[in-house]
């Protein structure tokens, strides 16, 4: 991009908005696509990597979970980077460690190198993940910032079903040996090319109304990824068979009201907070939005990873066609993600409800038919109707949530605060899954019917997301509507 033109883009008014926005947009997403797809493309590899590294079940739950762990810890961080630093330079520095990481995993001679190499894939994703929220609230008002919102929750809702798929096609073309190095590796030539559209495009400069003091609140970063790593550590050693770290939930509490009280110090002193809490208070929709979305990724994430176990070990399919079972969950959530971001201008807060509403029916069909299937075909007419309804529902959920949640927020802190959304949504996934694989494994060693232990895991995801649901009720009749006006 030419020195004049990135002149005339900085400068631009907030009634001239960036002509480019589009282009840029599409860009960004394609790099959360890229990140967001390395979160569950693993979980059909997870047989192959098993064999291929000569390791055991527990330790290759690592790969899984390391990275949504690293991820989680610094969402928060790089979204106030971005604010205060331009979106292009976090992007690209968070871009050039994934790709690097990506090819250490994928050359990985040894289980720990491949573990190591996924821890760091996740903090260059935690640096990289907050700054598409943080474009799209300086770039988009009105009625287009929903519409943008509603790319972004398509391709968050897509990104999640279509892994499994994109990972069984890798395996089944490079074989059982060495596909699963694939899944890592083509994230290089693929990122090398975003590393160059993000240098020509993505803007450089910082919002217009941000603070002076650029600085990161270096001891507020360190007690909320304290926070957040005392919660989730606990949560990832559960699902690889650990109970000690569980002792860590104990400075869950203690951790977090030290960040608090650390922010209300910053803020009066008059200095740039790593996030100004008064978002939670003073901003309609934004708490109750971090509580819609993180109860929603508990109920919602764990559903592919127990499908997948339960379609490969109880149904004895291949990554292929597991992954492709998955697919009528994407095609729902393609259809209904961008349609949700057009209307929520105008619906608002009971679009959230009606979409939680659909995919728990989905869900709860799902329940009562996926335990009759006994093969591959069978299983296509059992599954594919109740997944292409949950799909529809949650392809409606997480872009208008987004939108809500974020629709007040000044773009001076827009990458933080949506780093602090998805960090709710990472935690939430976390648990979520720990939760739902623990249901499964225990009733599997109970029952000895994973058909019967499917059930029991969807009937817990069903009560997680019925808890969603409930916090949409109530932000929807407790609080202002936090629709965007049409006039932005």
């Amino acid at each position: 991009m030419s020195q004049e033109t990135e002149e005339r883009a900085e400068t631009t008014g907030a009634d001239e908005p960036d002509p480019r926005r589009w282009r840029i947009l599409g860009v960004t997403l394609t790099v959360g696509f890229m990140v967001l797809l390395d979160v569950t493309i693993v979980n059909v590899a997870i047989p192959s990597m098993r064999t291929g590294l000569d390791t055991s079940a527990g330790t290759i739950q690592w790969v899984v979970s390391g990275y949504a762990l690293a991820l989680g810890l610094v969402l928060v961080s790089g979204g106030r980077l971005g604010d205060a630093h331009g979106r292009r330079k976090m992007m690209l520095i968070g871009l050039t460690g994934f790709v690097l990481a990506s090819a250490a995993a994928g050359f990985a001679p040894h289980v720990s190198v491949l573990i190591v190499a996924r821890l760091v894939q996740g903090l260059a994703a935690g640096l990289l993940t907050p700054q598409s929220s943080g474009l799209i609230q300086s770039l988009f008002s009105g009625p287009e910032r929903g519409i943008a919102f509603g790319l972004f929750g398509f391709t968050v809702s897509v990104s999640s079903a279509i892994g499994p798929v994109l990972g069984g096609l890798l395996i089944a073309a490079f074989g059982e040996e060495t596909g699963w190095r694939w899944i890592f590796l083509v994230n290089v030539p693929i990122g090398a090319v975003l590393l160059v559209a993000i240098a020509r495009l993505v803007p450089g400069r910082v919002d217009a109304d941000a603070r002076r003091d650029t600085g990161l609140d270096t001891p507020g970063a360190l007690l909320l990824g304290g926070t957040v790593l005392a919660l989730l550590y606990p949560v990832v050693s559960l699902e690889t068979g650990q109970r000690l770290p569980l002792l860590l939930l104990l400075l869950v509490v203690p951790l977090g009201i030290a960040f608090v009280r650390h922010e209300r110090r910053v803020v009066a002193a008059g200095r740039s907070p790593l996030l100004d809490l008064s978002l939670l208070r003073t901003t309609p929709g934004y708490a109750s939005g971090i509580l819609v979305g993180s109860l929603y990724f508990t109920g919602f994430t764990g559903v592919f990873l127990v499908l997948s176990v339960y379609l490969q070990d109880g149904l004895g399919l291949t990554p292929l066609r597991a992954g492709l079972l998955l697919t009528p969950f994407a095609v729902g959530s393609a259809v209904a993600a961008p349609l949700a971001g057009r209307i929520v201008s105008r619906v608002g807060r009971p679009l959230t409800v009606i979409a939680l509403s659909v995919m728990m029916a989905g869900l709860l069909a799902l329940a009562l038919l996926a335990p009759a299937a006994s093969d591959g075909g069978r299983a296509w007419l059992l599954l594919a109707v109740p997944l292409l309804v949950a799909g529809l529902g949650g392809g409606a959920v997480v872009s208008p949530n987004i939108t809500l949640s974020l629709a007040d927020v000044p773009p001076s802190m827009g990458g933080a605060a949506g780093g602090a959304l998805q960090t709710g949504q990472r935690i939430g996934a976390a648990i979520g899954a720990a939760v739902l694989m623990t249901t499964y494994q225990v009733a599997v060693s109970r029952t000895d019917d994973p058909g019967t232990s499917l059930r029991w895991a969807l009937g817990a995801s069903l009560v997680l997301l019925a808890a969603a649901w409930a916090a949409a009720v109530w932000s929807w009749r407790s609080e202002p509507d936090a629709r965007i006006a049409a006039e932005g």
